[in-house]
Formats: C-alpha cells, structure tokens, sequence
C-alpha cells in the first residue's frame, strides 16, 4: 500500500512539472497528454489534446503527480490536490469508496482503465479527493 500527492492545474501542468523539477533538482518530468493517451484522444477536445493528462517527478525519492484538470472540472487553488491511495485488491478499493462516498461526491465511479485494474476518485464529505487504485493494469 503507498500514499501520494495529485496536482491539478488549469492549462499550466507542464510549466509546473518542469518548475517543480527545477526546483527540486530532479529528472526532466514523465508527460502524458490527453491527446497521447491509449484510444488516440478521439473524444478529447482539439483544445484539451496538448494539456497533460498524466505527469509525475520524483521529490525526495516520492512520486508526486500532476495534471491539467479536464474541461468539466475548474481548479481552484486550494482544492486542486487529491490524495492517491494504492490498495493491494479491488475489494480494498471497494471498501474504501463505499466509506468514503458517504456524504461526499463520486467523481468517478469504480471503474478499469487504461492505467489500473480498478480505480475509483471521491470527493468526502469533508471536501478531501481521493484517488483509489490497485495501481497496476494487472492487479485486480
């Protein structure tokens, strides 16, 4: 199981990934942008194709990760981080969820994607994002 920090930002992902890494002395950031993303970006808005959908840099030898958030979702500065919980099972995630959407706002229903065997994102009750996976394509 590990914990993580999840950046949004409002068409300026890269220019902070690239800031952040400076500022940390770390490796050149890993980018992944709406358009690059598996199913070639064919629902994504010619406007959404260059922002970034999925970066990650190294600080202090944790994983910190951005994105600009997609069009339906605006950023406000102070609720623009999510925390990222990576569970062992599926039945890990969907535990979790079911406690944590309670009173609080289901961003993304427990789902397979491209990049997890099982995620799910809910806003609590108390206004905190969590991201659930099992990390891993593979790992159900």
């Amino acid at each position: 199981m590990s914990v993580g920090t999840y950046l949004y930002f409002p068409g300026n992902c890269l220019e902070a990934a690239d800031f952040y890494a400076d500022a940390f002395k770390t490796d050149t950031p890993k980018v992944l942008t709406y358009g690059d993303a598996p199913g070639g970006g064919g629902a994504v808005p010619d406007a959404m194709k260059k922002r970034v959908l999925h970066a990650e840099i190294k600080i202090a030898g944790d994983a910190v990760m951005l994105s600009d958030a997609p069009p339906d979702r605006s950023v406000t500065v102070g609720d623009n981080i999510s925390v990222v919980v990576t569970l062992e099972t599926a039945d890990h995630v969907k535990a979790a969820f079911d406690k944590l959407k309670a009173g609080g706002e289901v961003v993304m229903e427990i789902q397979e994607t491209f990049f997890s065997k099982c995620y799910a994102y809910v806003i609590d009750k108390y206004g905190v994002g969590w991201q659930l996976t099992t990390g891993s394509p593979t790992k159900d």
